[in-house]
């Protein structure tokens, strides 16, 4: 199964969840088989990373979307911790600063975009100004049904500077969202994580449904595409991410540098120096 096409939404496509099953899994994979399968995505991840920063040709900006107990934190912790954390960091996008309210709203993501040879990870991101802000009517419609050209525009110019776009919406349903929510309840550790509030906003399921679906449809672009991950079974949504970035990365061919020294020379000056240590 090729995952690049499985979960990729094409371009000028009309995006809806319905038609997207979060249970999704092959008929032959389970979680047993999964996880030497994602051992070996996560291996080929540190390899390719390594790659990118040594080459600093391209830069990779992932970003990821979910509803509340979606799973970012997981891909973060499970996926993505496999990178070198001194090529690689996690911008998370919570309600905006002073600072950054006083700007436009693509200045915050714009000052966390990665660096040529960088990878960056987005929880949340610069979608979140054509979702919360839409669901909770924070601003008037004529401001938020502009930005999703704003946000294209933005993606565009990341790209054409070495930037690739992977952006991934993790999708469970909404009862596998309360019993997640069940599972913090009964586990202490995880009830620093509770909060009123993910329970009021699945009122709004409904709405944030159909604004995920416009901001899929509209911004989902040939060069910085929107991939719809069955997240239902965290296992799978593991996998499914670690072989999407992967492939991804192994198409760039990237190669090492060239030495910017002469070898021969530093080989004779290190022999001669173990000959007399």
């Amino acid at each position: 199964m090729n995952y690049l096409q499985k979960f990729r939404i094409d371009p000028g496509s009309k995006v809806k969840l319905r038609d997207f099953d979060p249970d999704f899994k092959p008929a032959h994979q389970h979680h047993g088989s999964a996880v030497d399968e994602t051992a070996h995505y996560q291996e080929k991840l540190r390899e390719l990373q390594d790659l990118l920063y040594a080459e600093r040709r391209h830069s990779l900006l992932i970003c990821l979307q979910a509803v509340d107990t979606g799973g970012k934190d997981g891909v973060i912790n499970h996926v993505l911790g496999a990178m070198n954390p001194q090529g690689c960091r996690v911008a998370a996008f919570k309600q905006p600063t002073p600072e950054e309210l006083a700007h436009d709203f693509l200045w915050r993501a714009h000052c966390a975009a990665p660096a040529r040879g960088e990878v960056v990870i987005f929880n949340r991101s610069h979608y979140e100004d054509v979702l919360v802000v839409r669901v909770h009517n924070l601003v008037p419609p004529k401001v938020w049904s502009r930005r999703y050209d704003l946000i294209n525009h933005f993606e565009r110019n990341l790209v054409d500077n070495g930037a690739q776009i992977l952006k991934f919406y993790l999708h469970i349903s909404k009862k596998e969202q309360l019993k997640r929510f069940k599972e913090r309840l009964d586990d202490p550790a995880k009830h620093w994580k509770i909060s009123e509030a993910d329970y009021k906003e699945r009122e709004f399921w409904g709405s944030y449904t159909a604004a995920y679906e416009e901001a899929l449809s509209r911004c989902s672009t040939a060069r910085a595409p929107w991939f719809v991950i069955p997240s239902n079974h965290k296992w799978f949504r593991n996998l499914a991410i670690a072989r999407i970035v992967v492939e991804h990365l192994e198409s760039l061919r990237m190669q090492y540098p060239k030495p910017t020294v002469d070898l021969d020379c530093i080989r004779r000056e290190y022999h001669a120096a173990a000959k007399h240590p």
